[in-house]
């Protein structure tokens, strides 16, 4: 366990030497509101560059590029219990080959007894509209206490599952379940869902595999209740955040295998004197990089991101969190910890879309995005729709900007509709696309772009 702990020293330095810029000011975009307690955002990596939201009764929403209302995509409430403040539908990950097979995995709390459910569900011949048909991959009992049950799931750049569980809930977690190894609850598990033959797989490099006494599902332990996590797509590196009890919350990377991360022994860096005569020796524990208290109103964190998006909202390298509570949100970049926005939200998650930009989700019911609050930016594109017959072609896309206003330009219907140049620019620019010949069945196809926010739209027939 040194060894681990030096390891994480040596790459948390690497961590505050990559990320130094300073932090900027921020703004809220408002991007969708009226939804049902929504507790995630995020995205299918399918190139289409919808936002799907995860409202905590049972329901999954798609939001289109440029939309304003979503519409359902799984509605899944009569498998789920909301009876405790921390049960419901809590995650969602979409496969890293969503955009040919179609899978995604939830994660909820059962009907009837609260048992935790990982299961996978497919989409429909209609891309916005999953099937109802469910194949259960995990379940883990969570019989005594309604609070503490995780919730997230995100797959690695190593293509597993992670899966982040509570330890059971209770105060000071009276069963020791996130010390013990033959546990499910307390820990970050990692699981195969490609594996021939059987609904997942533990993959061999996992800490545990083969031990007795000990889950082979397990990547890291000794958790209160990570509610999210999240993959720097810049380094790989996991960001964790722990929820506290009465006095820290706190944020732990990297999320390294095997690595005993000290609750209920330590909250954040503090000895929680539960198991009193454990706390002297520190090194079996890996203790956290970010460390705050329950003062001036926060009592709750919420696990963000690194921003790595393309529109300069933040210094890139910025790890972003908040607290449920109070409603902050902060940024960290190797200093103190700094708010860099004060709301009256309940901050109950954080999500990325496909360029990296960054989305706060309120409880009461909204989605925002971050931007920068530097200029104020207003967008306009000419012209905002062309037509082509099937030998295809290219045009282009005037885009007004003040000055200092960042944008970029994604396609939403990339096999046949492509940006050859200015995916991204300041100020005024253009945005070059070409549009392939087309031989389908139909006799016309619709596609868009999303340029600086706007939808531009390109029909074509044969």
């Amino acid at each position: 366990m040194k060894s681990l702990n030096a390891l994480c020293g040596v790459i948390a330095a690497a961590i505050l030497w990559l990320t130094v810029p300073l932090l900027a000011a921020i703004q809220l975009v408002p991007v969708v509101s009226g939804l049902s307690n929504p507790l995630f955002v995020g995205h299918a990596g399918d190139g289409t560059n919808r936002l799907f939201i995860v409202e905590r009764g049972g329901v999954i929403k798609v939001l289109q590029p440029g939309a304003s209302t979503p519409t359902v995509f799984l509605d899944i409430h009569t498998r789920v219990t909301t009876g405790g403040t921390e049960q419901g539908l809590l995650g969602l990950a979409f496969h890293p080959l969503y955009e040919q097979n179609g899978r995604f995995f939830v994660f909820y709390t059962q009907a009837g007894d609260g048992t935790i459910v990982i299961a996978e569900y497919h989409v429909t011949s209609n891309p916005d509209v999953a099937s109802t048909v469910e194949t259960p991959i995990l379940t883990i009992p969570h019989p005594t206490n309604l609070n503490h049950n995780g919730g997230m799931l995100a797959f690695g750049p190593d293509n597993y599952l992670y899966i982040g569980v509570g330890d059971g809930g209770a105060g000071n977690d009276p069963p020791n379940n996130a010390q013990s190894l033959d546990e499910l609850l307390g820990k970050v598990l990692r699981i195969d869902i490609d594996a021939p033959g059987v609904p997942y797989a533990s993959p061999d490099t996992n800490p545990f595999v083969g031990m007795a006494n000990a889950r082979d599902e397990i990547f890291a332990y000794a958790l209160r209740n990570p509610w999210r996590f999240s993959f720097d797509r810049g380094t790989g590196l996991i960001w964790l955040a722990d929820v506290g009890q009465g006095q820290h919350e706190e944020v732990d990377t990297p999320l390294v295998s095997g690595g005993n991360y000290g609750w209920r022994i330590f909250e954040g860096n503090f000895c929680t004197n539960t198991d009193p005569s454990l706390c002297a020796d520190r090194s079996p524990y890996i203790f956290p990089i970010i460390d705050y208290t329950h003062s001036g109103g926060r009592c709750s964190i919420t696990g963000g991101y690194v921003y790595r998006g393309s529109e300069g909202a933040l210094p890139d390298g910025t790890y972003v969190y908040g607290d449920y509570c109070s409603g902050e949100i902060f940024g960290w970049d190797g200093a103190p910890q700094s708010p860099l926005l004060d709301t009256t939200m309940n901050i109950s998650s954080f999500g990325e879309d496909e360029s990296g930009e960054i989305y706060v989700v309120n409880l009461g019911g909204t989605v925002s995005r971050i931007a920068s609050a530097g200029p104020q930016c207003t967008y306009s594109i000419n012209p905002t729709q062309a037509s082509y017959t099937r030998t295809g072609g290219t045009g282009s896309v005037a885009v007004t900007a003040p000055a200092g206003c960042n944008w970029s330009a994604v396609s939403n219907a990339p096999t046949w509709l492509t940006i050859t140049s200015g995916s991204s620019g300041s100020g005024n620019g253009t945005v070059v696309y070409s549009v392939g010949p087309y031989g389908g069945p139909p006799k016309k196809r619709t596609g868009t772009l999303t340029i600086a926010g706007q939808t531009f739209t390109v029909n074509q027939t044969k």
